[in-house]
């Protein structure tokens, strides 16, 4: 064993890494145990957890492993620096991650993903609300980062300093250290491909699968999957004309209305009735909003405006969003495109210019277009998007503080909901005569959860609570159209509010269909009152549906249903995307698609109990269908309108 001596830092390196992983794993097990027991053979996170944190420990072992073999024993002294600063650099970063874990988990129902790294991009924000909301989380993580770095500084030499050794000793030991890392790397030396973390799934709850996973994996992965943008063959392969014709089966559109071949899904909607002086369209997307918070659909009673002025417009009751992030809802809402594994369409690099949005199509028609924010506008994206995507006007934190008014609140995301309303409703005052569109966005109910004082009585003692925040939005919704109704250009206009996404998406299923449950309505003039539609929906709907308000036909490559012009025999649909898993609802039966593994399908009772059930085939295409599509058209550049000449 002593010739083996030049092999200890890779040895204390994988035991290290294991103790971390472990620790975390076990720490966050007791965290959720009231959740993972629920699970048959819950303690599979275990073996299949120490199997995911070997892969991970033997990849990074592969680099010191050649350098402790092939550089010669008078490079002894640069090969230990790198090992010390490489080995403790890895362990770092690890411990890091898991750290960070159990917050995360609690947020998002899944360990650190894409939306880890998405908020690395924008630190001013997302350092505020961690300091408001996760201090001692953050006090802990830095001690203990802190102990950390006194060890390696203290124990580095100790542990990761390697020892000469005859030369030709060690490339003669190398097959064997190469085999066991790359057995270890791989894990399975039969199988065609290596274990990924589609191999964790063991059960239908998605947290208890994360668990068995590690967190510097899942992050990694997600950084490296960015360059699949539009890649949707982790769910299975389609011939592109057979998905366009199952996705046509769910539109209202006929072969006649079609009108382009290049771009598959251009038609034309015509409008519910035909007007000479047609409406403007403002839609107020509402930051978190679930069903779950709203009284009138049997939530928490912490919205008492917007429960009565759904009364005045058309209440949407069975309504489901199709992600988790606000680029997803934007997505929806104002482009009506397919939600996908990729990100949302709002991030991506070949959508930024010439890709379809209501502003596009209502700047076509003559209609002034505006984006209007309390935050800054370069979050997430938004104003590159907007800006290339027909959006003429963008109005955020900037112009707030520019101005010269006086605001009554400015929290970590921005100004408040009620100083969003009150600039917006200025905003449309000045549009005189001329139609306009415009895409007001709340900040509010957003961690951590800041109002101004004096404005709502609270529902919880703590002030800043997700519930407390619900209620001060709410009270701004009503602010809004009460300033609104004394305008002249209330009664011209189609009014939607509509949630974005909920709080927080968890729950012990796959996907937990409850959480993607969110609140409408929509009044103006021509929108039927005290109106319930009770049928279900899905937020990609709602743009065609707001299309066929405004009183002028709309050439549009939306594959959402106006759903005032619904047959009643058609079923209902709704398309979810939870991280990587899709969801593909036809009334009560869902197909879920998760990465890498057959389709499953299960029978929704009261939307939080799925009940598996023998997969309809034909449905299942059609589920792989809608995503496919969705990459289809946005590698190909065709979910456009046509260029003018």
């Amino acid at each position: 064993m002593k010739n083996l001596r030049f092999l200890k830092p890779i040895f204390n390196f994988i035991a290290i890494g294991l103790l971390i992983t472990t620790l975390s794993r076990v720490f966050l097990f007791f965290l959720f145990k009231e959740r993972v027991v629920q699970t048959p053979d819950f303690w599979y996170i275990f073996p299949i957890g120490l199997r995911m944190d070997l892969i991970l420990l033997c990849y990074l072992s592969f680099l010191p492993a050649l350098l402790i073999t092939f550089l010669p024993n008078k490079w002894l002294k640069f090969t230990n620096k790198f090992l010390v600063v490489y080995s403790f650099l890895f362990l770092f970063l690890i411990l890091f991650v898991e750290l960070a874990s159990p917050d995360f988990v609690k947020q998002y129902d899944t360990r650190p993903n894409k939306i880890f790294l998405d908020y690395l991009i924008y630190p001013k924000e997302v350092v505020g609300m961690l300091l408001k909301s996760y201090l001692t989380s953050i006090i802990v993580t830095f001690l203990i980062l802190g102990v950390a770095l006194y060890f390696a500084f203290k124990k580095g030499k100790q542990l990761f300093y390697t020892s000469s050794a005859e030369y030709k000793f060690k490339l003669m030991i190398f097959p064997l250290v190469a085999f066991l890392l790359f057995f270890g790397a791989r894990s399975s030396l039969t199988s065609k491909r290596p274990i990924n973390a589609s191999n964790a799934v063991f059960s239908t709850d998605q947290l208890t699968n994360a668990l068995g996973l590690n967190s510097f994996y899942t992050v990694a992965f997600a950084a490296y999957s960015i360059k699949n943008e539009g890649n949707t063959k982790m769910y299975g392969k389609m011939d592109e004309a057979e998905a366009i014709a199952r996705v046509k089966k769910y539109m209202i559109a006929g072969p006649k209305d079609f009108t382009d071949t290049e771009i598959p899904f251009l038609h034309v909607q015509q409008p519910d009735s035909l007007l000479k002086k047609p409406y403007n369209l403002v839609i107020f997307l509402q930051e978190s909003l679930g069903a779950e918070y709203v009284g009138i659909l049997g939530g928490k009673p912490l919205t008492p405006e917007f429960d009565k002025l759904s009364k005045e417009g058309t209440l949407f009751t069975n309504l489901y969003c199709t992600g988790t992030r606000s680029v997803r809802g934007i997505e929806a809402v104002v482009t009506g495109f397919l939600p996908s594994p990729s990100e949302s369409v709002v991030r991506l690099g070949n959508s930024q210019q010439g890709f379809f949005t209501l502003a596009d199509a209502l700047k076509q028609k003559g209609y002034d277009t505006s984006f209007i924010y309390g935050g800054m506008a370069n979050f997430d994206n938004m104003a590159s998007f907007f800006n290339g995507n027909g959006f003429q006007d963008i109005v955020d934190q900037t112009d707030f503080e520019s101005d010269g008014n006086k605001y009554a609140f400015k929290g970590t995301w921005g100004y408040s909901d009620e100083d969003l309303v009150t600039k917006a409703n200025q905003y449309f005052k000045s549009k005189g005569d001329k139609p306009f569109f415009s895409l007001m966005f709340s900040t509010s109910n957003h961690e951590p959860f800041e109002y101004p004082a004096g404005r709502i009585k609270p529902y919880d003692k703590k002030p800043n609570t997700v519930n407390n925040a619900m209620k001060y939005a709410d009270f701004s919704i009503g602010k809004f159209f009460e300033m609104a109704k004394k305008e002249d250009y209330f009664k011209n206009t189609i009014f939607i509010v509509i949630a974005d996404h909920n709080t927080r998406t968890y729950g012990k299923n796959l996907v937990p269909i409850n959480k993607f449950h969110i609140p409408a309505f929509i009044m103006g003039p021509g929108v039927p009152k005290g109106a319930v539609y009770d049928r279900l929906a899905s937020q990609i709907d709602i743009p065609p549906t707001l299309l066929g308000y405004l009183g002028m036909p709309f050439e549009t490559p939306m594959v959402g249903r106006n759903l005032t012009k619904l047959d009643s025999k058609v079923q209902g649909r709704s398309i979810m995307q939870f991280n990587d898993i899709n969801a593909f609802r036809v009334e009560n039966q869902v197909v879920i698609m998760q990465p890498n593994l057959k389709p499953l399908q299960f029978e929704i009772k009261n939307d939080t109990t799925l009940i598996p059930v023998k997969l309809n085939e034909d449905l299942a295409k059609d589920a792989l269908a809608h995503v496919i599509t969705a990459g289809n058209l946005y590698k190909e550049s065709k979910y456009k309108l046509r260029t003018k000449k």
